[in-house]
């Protein structure tokens, strides 16, 4: 048997901040289920949902989200007006440009350009 995939879960300490903040950056509607439960189903074939932890962050990531934009600075700057933090200068390697950026709770993301995947 394989398994798929539903969704990507974030703890967190504000689900319904938080999936405001990821529904206006993706698409979607966000929805409140409960205090501790938030989710967006945002074009593609994921929902990523928001679930309230008592604990904070304890360090870096272990996983993230790689996002694809036509523009990488400009999607950044868009992410930035909607409380995300640039985490550095964009970087640049034999694949192309990438910016890392952290959502309004600490969350890391990136940036990267159309076809990036691709190169990899």
């Amino acid at each position: 048997m394989r398994a798929r995939i539903d969704e990507i879960v974030y703890d967190c300490h504000d689900p319904a901040r938080l999936v405001r903040f990821w529904a206006a950056l993706l698409g979607g509607e966000p929805v409140d289920r409960s205090p501790d439960w938030s989710y967006v189903d945002p074009p593609g074939p994921l929902r990523i949902a928001f679930q309230r932890v008592p604990e904070g962050r304890a360090g870096k990531n272990r996983l993230h989200v790689d996002l694809v934009a036509g523009d990488v600075d400009a999607a950044a700057d868009e992410a930035v007006t909607l409380g995300a933090v640039r985490l550095g200068p964009p970087v640049a390697d034999d694949y192309g440009r990438f910016q890392v950026l952290a959502d309004p709770e600490g969350n890391e993301f990136c940036f990267v350009p159309s076809g990036h995947a691709e190169s990899e």
